[in-house]
């Protein structure tokens, strides 16, 4: 993975850079594990926009992820490996020895060719997944289940990678990208390595219609807006908002805290924010 940079032949495309896609070895997805995907644009069942500045973008299909890695103890190949539009990680395709086939998140140093396995049994090798009890410490994870059986939920984005820590009765102790230690069960799955595509914080788009392309409209500051859709909005002339910074519903940010999940409060060890 590395990043290419084009002649500046225009404003627009003196910044701009754009990965190289070495690592693709497939030029379309396998037809049987997509599915449509209609496009929300920030709006929810109900109709009303719960996320602003979306909208538009280049159609896509949705490439089912086999996030629970269930097919324990049979062995697969990887037949490709593939972009996806829907994430920043590369995807691969799994041809198991069963004959079925499915997309894992492809973590950085998986090839055409290499096996892949699930389960108690497999061993330490990148692309295999085991429970965190069967991890030595100090392994670099990705692909995190929080709950046993759920699938991953977290570490899944381009470069992202948890370390093991500890272990300690029936918890494990891991530290996530965040820097957040947090003690997830024992019998929870993960992936070895770390996950591919590592160049992707390092690409810059350049122009705004690249992000339009993406399906991102442009982000308005909400001192320039209009008393009616931001408490910030309104004056006079330029102001600077004249209050507290908060959202177009008056809740305060920067440094408000809005964490209300007592439940799994006992579960952090160490915040993210903690120095």
């Amino acid at each position: 993975m590395g990043i290419r940079q084009i002649n500046p032949v225009n404003a627009s495309s003196r910044f701009q850079t754009f990965p190289d896609f070495e690592e693709i070895t497939a030029a379309k997805p396998l037809k049987s594990l997509t599915v449509g995907k209609k496009s929300s644009g920030g709006r929810n069942n109900r109709g009303q926009l719960t996320n602003w500045f979306r909208g538009g973008g280049h159609k896509r299909r949705y490439r089912e992820i086999d996030f629970r890695r269930d097919k324990h103890g049979i062995p697969g190949k990887v037949a490709s490996v593939e972009y996806d539009p829907n994430r920043s990680a590369r995807i691969a395709l799994i041809h198991y020895a069963d004959g079925e086939k499915r997309y894992i998140l492809a973590p950085e140093g998986l090839k055409v060719g290499t096996e892949v396995v699930a389960g108690e049994k497999a061993e330490i090798n990148v692309g295999n997944a085991l429970p965190l009890r069967l991890i030595p410490l100090g392994t670099v994870i990705h692909n995190l289940e929080l709950r046993r059986g759920k699938g991953g939920q977290m570490v899944r984005s381009a470069g992202a990678g948890a370390q093991l820590m500890a272990k300690e009765g029936i918890y494990a102790q891991v530290k996530l990208p965040s820097g957040e230690v947090r003690r997830i069960h024992i019998d929870c799955y993960a992936t070895i390595g770390q996950v591919g595509n590592l160049e992707h914080e390092n690409v810059s788009y350049g122009k705004a219609g690249r992000r339009r392309w993406l399906g991102r409209k442009p982000h308005n500051r909400a001192v320039s807006m209009n008393p009616v859709d931001h408490p910030m909005g309104g004056g006079e002339g330029k102001t600077s908002g004249g209050r507290h910074p908060c959202t177009p519903w008056g809740v305060p940010t920067k440094g408000y805290k809005t964490r209300n999940n007592k439940r799994t409060d006992a579960l952090i060890v160490r915040r993210r924010n903690q120095k």
